[in-house]
């Protein structure tokens, strides 16, 4: 199994970056995923969630400002992440878990400039 996270980089405060996670080795339509961050000092957050029917959930600090989507043909998963503030500044990862085993992506760095 192999998450393959990109599309973190360095973005002012207020614009937008869209996160994407690349999975293969699962079956992907069929598992629920999933993005954390990791903000030093801080614990893992998870961010937001999709599950396989469609069900996306947010944590409060980003509802209204990131959508979550999947593209169950290309096997990807997405951050859209609109109206960026400094303290989304984190790595953020990709999750699934799959008969019992949890997978994690790389991480891919988001820095919100104020």
């Amino acid at each position: 199994v192999q998450l393959q996270a990109s599309g973190g980089g360095l973005v002012q405060a207020g614009g937008s970056l869209r996160l994407s996670c690349a999975a293969s080795g699962i079956n992907f339509r069929l598992n629920d995923m999933n993005w954390y961050r990791r903000s030093p000092g801080k614990e893992r957050e998870l961010v937001s969630s999709i599950a396989a029917g469609g069900t996306t959930e947010y944590a409060d600090s980003v509802k209204g400002r990131f959508t979550i989507s999947r593209d169950n043909v290309r096997r990807t998963l997405y951050l859209q992440m609109n109206s960026l503030k400094p303290e989304d500044t984190a790595v953020y990862y990709c999750y699934t878990s799959s008969r019992g085993r949890d997978f994690w992506g790389q991480g891919t760095l988001v820095t919100v400039s104020s």
